[in-house]
């Protein structure tokens, strides 16, 4: 089983037996409570049920207890929240342009879409094989987005507030909601050129999506400032001495950046530049949660990550302001914000990706250009995904759904941008279709070699750093479609 069955048994037993008090101080167990106050109430509400299901698994104490009726409840319980995520799948569908014509059924683009998202094989395996509620909190994203399409502007505000106190790392895309909200809505009107109209600026839309940022901000952390726990909440929420990297590396720019020290650390070694007593063993790739220093290429600082973070944002919040383009650049904004802050995050997880996948699929039925490269993110943000399931018996089953997904996607797309251009160009192709021997290799040639025992981490290495070149490709091809967009625009307008 997932280890994270056992991180939400303990937090069911933590909120059902503990006062308010204790949540966060906790630490019977090595999984400790470190998600916002509104999932803690989450598990409270859950422990309710659950004590009429099976009562030990409530038990602090009952370390690593997996009985059936618990795995069952766990199972049912992620089940029964995706109700949210379909119901803002059906949201985001009515927001998709209806102009494109299509005699069946199975080829709009709103079908496409709404299958796109469903049937999305990252959240599939990370939700209902390895276990997570990530279901309902993408429906909460996805319907505050959705929203914001609508212009129901404080029911997006209040969806997406809610959703940062369930989850942190949605911090990621504030930036985008931040930006949008101020633009299109505390700014009443545009000039003709399209440009801000200074004296439209209502001070009643400011305060009203400032008091719904202090309410939930109060609801939720109110308690623990009353009791005057925020530091210790903040400390769980931000534990900064995890490391850089998760145990196992995020296809993401420090993926390279670590691979490029371990390759120059060798290289070192075999021209006698460097004395290999005082080099760690396995500092990088030993599989475990904790800080590390980098043998040749400068180590990086939890501070550093947030600079390369914010500069990489820039650009797109920029655009958003000066040249906002509907909604429609909202979810430009919104998806580089997730690939940026996944690009540099400190200690971030490889399914954050799905962060940037999900609302991508929004773009991708729109425009042949955002088709292209949802298919390169999701491809890749897919198959780094795949190390998650890691037993025998589950391979067939990652192999088989991956690739109906991506059939289905690129089968679907293809046919909804036939009139255009190829979705992908030979490079590109060539690249994707690299991931099959990859796997081959990982999964059934490495096992089989002497080098498994020695270098156990080679396979995970390969992976992150394969699919972080694609990564890094899509974002980067992303960000010039977008910026190309603007000039172009602006051109236009002139």
């Amino acid at each position: 089983y997932s280890t994270d069955f056992e991180v939400h048994r303990n937090w069911l037993a933590i909120t059902h037996n503990l006062p308010l008090s204790q949540w966060y101080y906790e630490a019977t167990s090595e999984w400790t409570l470190d998600y916002p106050p509104f999932f803690a109430w989450f598990e409270y509400a859950l422990s309710h049920v659950a004590k009429y299901v099976d009562p030990k698994m409530l038990v602090i104490e009952n370390l690593n207890y997996t009985s059936r009726a618990t795995v069952l409840f766990q199972r049912f319980s992620v089940i029964f929240t995706d109700i949210l995520f379909i119901y803002a799948v059906r949201e985001c569908c009515r927001c998709v342009n209806g102009k494109r014509s299509a005699k069946d059924i199975l080829e709009k683009p709103t079908f496409i879409l709404a299958v796109l998202l469903l049937w999305n094989f990252g959240l599939l395996i990370v939700d209902h094989i390895h276990f997570q509620y990530n279901g309902f909190l993408f429906g909460l994203m996805l319907l505050s987005a959705a929203r914001l399409c609508q212009k129901r502007y404080l029911e997006g505000a209040l969806l997406f507030a809610v959703l940062l106190h369930f989850k942190h790392i949605y911090i990621y895309v504030a930036p985008a909601y931040g930006i949008y909200l101020l633009r299109s809505y505390c700014f009443t009107a545009n000039n003709a050129d399209g440009s801000l109209k200074w004296r439209s600026f209502s001070l009643l839309h400011v305060t009203l999506l400032g008091l719904i940022v202090c309410l939930v901000s109060a609801l939720s952390l109110g308690p623990f400032i009353v009791l005057g726990q925020l530091h210790q909440v903040i400390s769980r929420l931000f534990p900064f001495k995890r490391g850089l990297c998760h145990a196992y590396w995020a296809p993401n720019f420090w993926a390279l950046y670590n691979a490029m020290d371990k390759a120059l650390t060798i290289l070192g070694l075999k021209c006698n530049f460097l004395d290999p007593t005082k080099i760690p063993k396995a500092s990088m790739t030993g599989g475990l949660v904790q800080e590390f220093q980098h043998t040749v290429l400068p180590s990086v600082t939890p501070l550093a990550t947030l600079i390369c973070t914010l500069i990489s944002i820039l650009p797109s919040v920029f655009c958003l302001w000066f040249k906002p383009q509907g909604p429609r650049g909202f979810l430009q904004c919104l998806v580089l914000c997730a690939l940026s802050s996944f690009m540099f995050g400190w200690h971030v997880h490889e399914k954050a990706i799905l962060l940037a996948i999900l609302p991508l699929s929004l773009l991708s039925v729109q425009r042949a250009k955002d088709a292209g490269i949802y298919l390169i993110l999701t491809t890749t943000g897919h198959f780094s995904l795949f190390p998650l399931l890691f037993t025998p018996p589950e391979l067939p089953i990652k192999i088989l759904l991956m690739l109906l997904f991506t059939v289905y996607s690129f089968s679907s797309l293809k046919s909804l941008f036939r009139r255009e251009r190829p979705l992908l160009n030979w490079l590109e192709t060539i690249y994707l279709v690299q991931l099959v021997p990859l796997e081959i290799f990982c999964e059934i040639i490495f096992p089989l070699t002497p080098w498994k025992r020695h270098f156990p981490f080679v396979p995970l290495l390969l992976t992150s750093v394969y699919c972080a070149l694609g990564v890094t490709y899509a974002w980067l091809k992303l960000y010039v479609s977008v910026l190309t967009e603007r000039i172009s625009v602006k051109q236009k307008a002139e």
